[in-house]
């Protein structure tokens, strides 16, 4: 009887200890660099703010890369693949489309009618001293720009290979990039 009870006391302890070790924690990997990088150079695209100084450090790559043939190819494949990696016909459309609606809406950013969340999303600020016809085209801009915006985030995160529960992080990654002054 006590022979029984105690290689059931061990075949319970084996199994919870068998048990324990068969649990699998899967852990989602999220490129915050990866996405903070698309984020700035995105930004910046629609905004028509180039910044000079990756444009210089890229020809000195370059440049440096042809005096050793065989690290250019390589080299140019692997730059070749970081620039593709995020684009695709939906993401150039959307940028496009959030570039010329920019243009639109920089003069209310100035002005402080338009706020950037730190959900990655522009809200109306202050409409004081707006028509009723400028309020309107205004929100009409918000929930344009808005709808853009939740699209790219969400192809973003299909061209990263990030799963779509993921987009909220990458909406706040952007609005980091959102929030830097308007030049």
């Amino acid at each position: 009887m006590k022979l029984q009870r105690s290689v059931l006391l061990l075949a319970a302890l084996f199994l919870s200890v068998l048990f324990v070790l068969a649990c699998v924690t899967i852990n989602i990997y999220f490129p915050a660099e990866k996405v903070e990088s698309v984020a700035g150079e995105i930004v910046n695209e629609i905004r028509g703010q180039k910044s000079g100084g990756e444009e210089k450090s890229l020809q000195k790559d370059n440049r440096s890369l042809l005096r050793w043939p065989s690290l250019a190819v390589w080299g140019s494949f692997a730059w070749a693949d970081e620039v593709t990696s995020v684009s695709n016909p939906v993401i150039r459309a959307l940028k496009e489309k959030m570039k010329s609606r920019y243009n639109l809406m920089k003069a209310y950013y100035r002005k402080g009618m338009l706020n950037e969340n730190s959900n990655g999303y522009v809200t109306i600020g202050s409409g004081e001293g707006l028509g009723l016809k400028e309020k309107r085209d205004l929100n009409n801009l918000i929930q344009a720009e808005n709808k853009d915006r939740k699209s790219l985030y969400e192809e973003i995160a299909k061209a990263l290979k990030i799963d779509s529960s993921q987009t909220q992080k990458i909406a706040e990654i952007f609005a980091k990039e959102w929030q830097k002054p308007v030049r």
